[in-house]
């Protein structure tokens, strides 16, 4: 329109109308003041709109002329550009029905035959999670079968036990319990326990607690097996007495008392060892710590640390029982020192539950004392003494007693009476049977399996414990 523009005479300003910022507004203010005195009251708009139709006009007039002129190569360049669409879509269509046919071709190669596969890999890999469940449970149930086994044989009862290779060991005599089954059987609820808590998405016990048998297996069989197992662990610990063994017994029957108290003992111990929970974030087997075995022994060092309170309070009331008070009393620490040395001689046993302990590594320089130390720890002791704060029982015994006993030596003195009267007067001989009774609890039953390996120095710190008790007793009398 430009070059019609430029050839023809027009007095449209095409260049106003085609300016990309021509606003139509400022254009049609412009005219109206261009025909119209700005001081006129009515306006006239007939002039400008005369203006703008005729302008329309003009243009149309153009637009015709031009139309008119090139209606030919207008046709032509539209002919050709059709005839070129047609060839394009020829092509087009030729290229689709080619792409069409191979889809279909490798629809019938590939996609279908996929589909089969992937239904059998389906189907391959639901069969394989029913086969590993089904494995699962077949170990459950034997586990199960076994744990009854061993449970016959911890209470004694007879029966063969449902273990591989348990033809080759002698079977219990009726009516007398194998201590050793107890670790069995611990051993086996804890690898039944493992079973149960391997949960997780491709572990073995996946799926397992939606299997009815399975929970009946649980709640039937295993909860109470370890309820039992752990009762009669804990009732094994807060019977444990060696020096109750009768000295003028034959030595070897003694000897063989001696050793079913400390079979029974170590097994207990065993038991509750394993079948103390384990934490689910524990790092190592070093800062593992046996709840349940702890506790029972907490609770053995407590009663005994009650009862020889009660005993030896109502015998300095009554003094003509206190000898065999003090008996008593010498008789419970050396069952705590026995208990003592049997501990610092066990090393923890094997958990299946604990991760694995990394590989130790020194230096050249003092390796072999430092590996010396961490065996010396490394025992079902020192946890105990670390959990009662103390470097040994028999002292931490003594210690505690002699704390509970001077209030109440303090209570009799305080009633006054024969009682008070008869302390007082007796100061040199109660001073004399205590320190006699401390020195002789502090050592090992004549009978125990095990040997003090303590120094003389260490043995000699006795002394201290002996002054402390005498002065709970008799440094009350003396004030």
């Amino acid at each position: 329109m430009d070059k019609m523009a430029d050839s023809e005479p027009s007095y449209i300003d095409y260049e106003a109308f085609l300016d990309p910022d021509f606003s139509p507004a400022s254009f049609a203010n412009a005219l109206v003041l261009a025909t119209n005195n700005a001081t006129d009251t009515p306006l006239d708009l007939s002039t400008p709109l005369s203006r703008v139709l005729f302008d329309l006009q003009e243009i149309d007039t153009h637009i015709h002329n031009l139309t008119s002129k090139s209606a030919l190569p207008l046709l032509t360049h539209t002919q050709d550009q059709t005839a070129a669409a047609e060839r394009i879509l020829k092509e087009t269509e030729e290229q689709i029905s080619s792409v069409t046919k191979g889809y279909e071709r490798l629809e019938q190669e590939v996609l279908r035959k996929w589909e089969a596969a992937d239904e059998a890999r389906v189907a391959a890999e639901k069969s394989l999670a029913t086969v590993r469940l089904a494995r699962a449970v077949g170990r459950c149930l034997a586990l199960g079968r076994q744990l009854e086994g061993q449970l016959s044989e911890v209470t004694g009862r007879g029966g063969p036990a449902v273990t591989a290779g348990a033809h080759d060991r002698p079977s219990p005599s009726p009516g007398r319990e194998d201590y050793r089954a107890l670790e069995r059987a611990a051993s086996t609820i804890v690898s039944l326990r493992r079973m149960f808590s391997a949960t997780v998405v491709g572990e073995e016990g996946y799926g397992l607690e939606r299997v009815k048998v399975i929970r009946t297996l649980r709640g039937e069989l295993v909860i109470p097996a370890e309820n039992m197992v752990k009762a009669r662990a804990q009732q094994t610990i807060n019977r444990f007495s060696i020096s109750s063994i009768a000295a003028g017994s034959h030595s070897q029957t003694g000897y063989r008392q001696a050793r079913d108290a400390r079979a029974r003992l170590v097994s207990a111990v065993t038991v509750l060892y394993l079948l103390s929970p384990v934490p689910k974030m524990l790092t190592s087997p070093a800062s593992f710590q046996p709840e349940l075995l702890l506790s029972a022994l907490q609770g053995y060092m407590h009663t005994a640390i009650v009862a020889s309170l009660n005993a030896l309070s109502r015998a300095l009331t009554m003094l003509p029982s206190l000898e065999r008070t003090l008996s008593e009393l010498s008789g419970r620490c050396q069952d705590i020192f026995a208990l003592e040395a049997i501990l610092s001689s066990l090393r923890p046993p094997t958990h299946p539950l604990l991760p694995a302990s990394a590989p130790s590594t020194g230096d050249s320089n003092g390796t072999g004392v430092r590996a010396q130390e961490v065996t010396s720890k490394n025992n079902l002791l020192q946890p105990l003494l670390n959990a009662l704060d103390t470097t040994s029982l028999p002292s931490y015994f003594w210690r505690s007693l002699a704390s509970s006993l001077a209030p109440r030596v303090q209570e009799v003195l305080s009633r006054g009476g024969v009682s008070a009267r008869t302390l007082r007067s007796n100061r040199d001989r109660l001073r004399k049977d205590i320190r006699e009774c401390v020195l002789r609890g502090s050592q090992l039953p004549a009978p125990t399996l095990v040997t003090d390996k303590r120094t003389g120095t260490e043995a000699g710190n006795w002394e201290r414990e002996a002054a402390v008790m005498v002065g709970s007793v008799v440094g009350a009398l003396e004030r």
